[in-house]
């Protein structure tokens, strides 16, 4: 199993800056692409950024140049530099990991983070 736990979710002003990050711990053989996800009321969960276990990064156009999403392979973290935020982008933020395991054969996983809410007054 795989535990995701995240942090750095709270209540900011327009223009503001928020950081979440995420770590992974539990049976892991390797981290494929790892990911923020949100999810505003009455609306969709969407993908924020992801980045691969390369480096290469993805960013919905809506948060482009305003977030940073970054990696540690060694400590099985990623966090999401939030900069310059909007009222829309208040929602429930989640980790996203897709974990490859190794039990006598290789299967990949997605697993979930809790959920850390980020709110933007305006």
């Amino acid at each position: 199993q795989v535990q995701l736990v995240e942090s750095g979710g709270g209540s900011v002003q327009a223009g503001g800056s928020l950081r979440l990050s995420c770590a992974a711990s539990g049976s892991i053989f390797s981290i494929n692409a790892m990911g923020w996800y949100r999810q505003a009321p009455g609306k969709q969960r969407e993908v924020v950024a992801s980045i691969t276990s390369g480096g290469t990064t993805n960013y919905a156009d809506s948060v482009k140049g305003r977030f940073t999403i970054s990696r540690d392979n060694a400590k099985k973290t990623v966090d999401l530099q939030m900069n310059s935020l909007k009222a829309e982008d208040t929602a429930v933020y989640y980790c996203n990991v897709d974990v490859l395991h190794d039990s006598g054969s290789y299967y990949t996983k997605h697993y979930w983070g809790q959920g850390t809410q980020v709110t933007v007054s305006s």
